[in-house]
């Protein structure tokens, strides 16, 4: 964990469990090297509207898959789009395969609107990245709200539209 997140995350009394583990870049290598870590796991989207260049992460359980067509409507943008790495770089300081809600904490100017699935929001602990693919933190559920809260953005908790396993 970079040493000012590290900080940030004790300045404001941001309790967690810091795991480390093989570097992970999709959801079956983390279930492999990060699974074992109790918790709901998350998987993260950076999008942008590219119609009136909003962003927006999502935070969903790592094992559903977003139905994007019905996202789309849900915030009524036909032209979501996944977010270049430029601009997941320079909003977030993240870089792709490291994308995570603690990114939040590096959107000064608050570009960034956070969806979070209702699942993820009220789970008891919640597994996910501290902006390195290396790591893993589990965060109870009072420190993860506070976190969120104190990044200052916008934050939409809803039930998000999934595509259905066949």
């Amino acid at each position: 964990m970079h040493p000012s997140l590290e900080t940030w995350l004790n300045l404001n009394n941001i309790k967690y469990l810091l795991f480390k583990h093989q570097a992970v870049f999709t959801v079956p290598e983390a279930e492999i090297h990060c699974g074992h870590i109790p918790g709901v796991h998350c998987k993260n989207l950076f999008l942008k509207n590219k119609k009136n260049g909003r962003y927006y992460l999502i935070t969903i359980p790592s094992k559903k898959r977003l139905d994007l067509k019905q996202f789309r409507k849900i915030v009524q943008a036909p032209k979501i789009r996944f977010a270049e790495a430029e601009d997941l770089l320079s909003i977030l300081g993240l870089t792709p395969g490291s994308v995570s809600p603690l990114g939040l904490i590096n959107d000064n100017e608050h570009k960034t609107i956070f969806f979070v699935d209702e699942s993820i929001w009220n789970a008891s602990e919640i597994c996910c990245h501290p902006n390195i693919n290396t790591e893993t933190l589990q965060i109870p559920q009072n420190s993860f709200r506070r976190l969120i809260n104190q990044t200052h953005c916008e934050k939409i908790i809803i039930k998000m539209p999934y595509i259905e396993e066949k």
